[in-house]
């Protein structure tokens, strides 16, 4: 049996199976705000502990990589992507989780050929050098101050 691209398109929208986009946008929708809220709640938590209005989103952004990639870690993250979808893909944790999940999934490679370099292919260096080289500057203005 010879297809043309046209048949061929058509047989693969038969066959392929519909999605619920409602149910998908809803779930992503409130996966998505639930971890902005969680977000929040953090960068108020901070700013009663006595963070500064410019510390706290800081605070803020670091214990949401570190959320991210321990739920990663404990392979609880990727089930909550398999049930809210791109929901998980926008915040913060969703960069930790593109960070961590090639890291841990390559980790019996070696460190250097393994994570390190898996690590970098899939979320880029940008981000890897961009988050050391924010831990080097907050560990020298916190040396200087």
């Amino acid at each position: 049996m010879k297809l043309d691209q046209r048949d061929y398109a058509r047989y693969v929208a038969e066959k392929m199976p519909k999605s619920p986009l409602g149910k998908d946008l809803l779930l992503a929708y409130l996966t998505g705000g639930a971890l902005c809220c969680v977000g929040q709640a953090l960068t108020e938590l901070f700013t009663a502990l006595g963070a500064g209005a410019e510390a706290a989103p800081a605070w803020t952004c670091v214990a949401l990589i570190f959320l991210g990639v321990l739920l990663t870690a404990l392979g609880v993250y990727d089930r909550i992507a398999r049930f809210a979808g791109a929901g998980t893909l926008v915040p913060i944790t969703g960069f930790a989780n593109a960070v961590a999940s090639p890291a841990l999934e390559f980790k019996t490679e070696g460190y250097i050929t393994g994570t390190a370099v898996k690590m970098f292919t899939i979320a880029g260096p940008v981000i890897v050098y961009g988050t050391l080289a924010s831990v080097a500057y907050g560990v020298v203005l916190m040396l200087l101050r």
